[in-house]
């Protein structure tokens, strides 16, 4: 079964979109394995609502393992079945925390084998301003944008900022995808979708 992760840097709403997106397909009860950077492996199975109580929040470095889920999406007369991983945001420099890093390497680890990778970036934290990028997302871009699976999830399109941030995305990646999206309020979701049909 091919796999589409869901990578970035931590407090951009990478679990969110993965809850929801489960949601958006259709899905009430989100059967999650975890595959613990540190420790034994594990599985949960949640609503949707609490999935989000329980997973989300605004701790940096919230989730510290791969969340990993079995889906499926009607893709024309048929579904495809596909596995969607949810990770440990990445940060720069060597982390002092040893679980995060290990979780951070398994991040890494992931990437190489997915046949979709969805790079999410905070698009209301990014101004025209001060248009840098963040060196863990150029790096992120540049190693995985040969990659006929990648795309840029500008998230956080519900917030007023992020409309600047989507601009200057668009201007320094133009010959990429980039689907506007909010995570919390599954918007653009049909489209990241299509995206995804694509490719698996």
């Amino acid at each position: 079964m091919k796999s589409c992760v869901v990578i970035g840097q931590s407090n951009v709403g990478k679990t969110m979109f993965a809850v929801n997106f489960a949601a958006f397909l259709g899905r009430q009860e989100l059967a999650i394995a975890i595959k613990a950077a540190d420790g034994p492996d594990g599985a949960r199975t949640y609503n949707v609502d609490e999935a989000i109580l329980t997973l989300t929040g605004p701790e940096v470095h919230k989730t510290r393992n791969l969340l990993g889920q079995n889906l499926e999406m009607g893709v024309g007369k048929g579904r495809k079945p596909f596995y969607l991983v949810d990770t440990t945001g990445l940060s720069e420099g060597i982390h002092p925390n040893t679980q995060i890093r290990r979780a951070m390497a398994q991040t890494l680890g992931v990437i190489r084998d997915a046949a979709v990778i969805l790079h999410m970036m905070d698009a209301s934290a990014i101004r025209r301003d001060h248009p840098e990028i963040g060196e863990v997302d150029l790096e992120l871009a540049n190693y995985a944008r040969m990659r006929p699976g990648y795309a840029i999830l500008a998230n956080k399109m519900d917030l007023p900022p992020a409309q600047e941030g989507l601009a200057v995305l668009q201007q320094r990646f133009q010959e990429l995808p980039i689907f506007p999206i909010s995570a919390l309020r599954r918007q653009g979701f049909r489209e990241v979708k299509r995206f995804v049909a694509q490719h698996i």
